[in-house]
């Protein structure tokens, strides 16, 4: 058992809370008992899996590549108010930029990891499994995202890069999210399509727009001006799929 705050994996996973090393060392952290049975179900590229004896029981399987650590250690290594005991440290896919096979999803700098992590989600959900995103977006792989994602962040495939070179590879029409746009519900929309999702506070980028083959929007009562950027991507993608089925 691992009891020492200076064992260097302790060292290595309370690293990875910050951006500048999940990207060097190439991993990110999974936490709780239902998320890492999930990471464990669908095989995904795990270095290790790190527990306390009540997280390893609650786990109810002993992985090949298991290290037990104290209670203490876990409460310093772990992101969560309330540990359960049980966390996971996987290599992050590399996803290539590449053409999409459906209509797609692109993040143009949404800032927050939570708002990143629940757009992931409701994507995986509602059928838009390619989705890219600009350098200035949150990281999809920090503790906030991932847990916000309730494992979008295993199923979707992510891909990130500059918007120049984004937009070389999506070879569709452009739909861009905008509050001066048709309204979502009348729009005519290309069977395939990039729908595209922009900063919480300054919106799409002007390149984005100029580029956009359509612009749409939510409308709204009660004198409100905006909703929250999931809440936001989750309309839209549930409603444009609904309007290529004819519903």
């Amino acid at each position: 058992m691992i009891t020492s705050k200076q064992n260097a994996l302790v060292k290595e996973i309370r690293s990875l809370a910050d951006k500048k090393f999940r990207d060097s060392l190439n991993l990110y952290v999974v936490e709780n008992v239902k998320t890492v049975k999930e990471v464990l179900s669908l095989n995904l590229d795990v270095k290790v899996v790190v527990g306390t004896e009540k997280g390893l029981n609650a786990l109810g399987v002993t992985p090949k590549n298991f290290e037990l650590v104290s209670d203490e250690v876990f409460k310093y290594i772990s992101s969560e108010i309330t540990p359960q005991g049980v966390l996971a440290v996987c290599f992050k896919p590399q996803n290539l930029l590449q053409p999409p096979k459906n209509s797609c999803l692109l993040l143009d700098g949404v800032s927050d990891p939570s708002n990143v992590g629940a757009i992931l989600r409701t994507a995986v959900a509602s059928g838009y499994s390619e989705v890219y995103m600009t350098d200035i977006s949150a990281d999809p792989y920090s503790p906030k995202a991932v847990r916000s994602s309730m494992s979008g962040v295993f199923r979707a495939r992510i891909m990130r890069g500059s918007l120049s070179d984004i937009l070389d590879a999506v070879n569709l029409p452009i739909v861009v999210a905008d509050m001066n746009g048709e309204n979502v519900f009348n729009a005519k929309i290309d069977k395939k399509f990039c729908l595209v999702i922009g900063n919480e506070g300054r919106g799409v980028s002007p390149e984005l727009k100029q580029k956009a083959t359509k612009t749409i929007s939510i409308p709204m009562q009660g004198g409100m001006e905006s909703l929250n950027a999931s809440v936001s991507a989750g309309i839209l993608m549930y409603n444009l799929n609904s309007t290529l089925k004819g519903e």
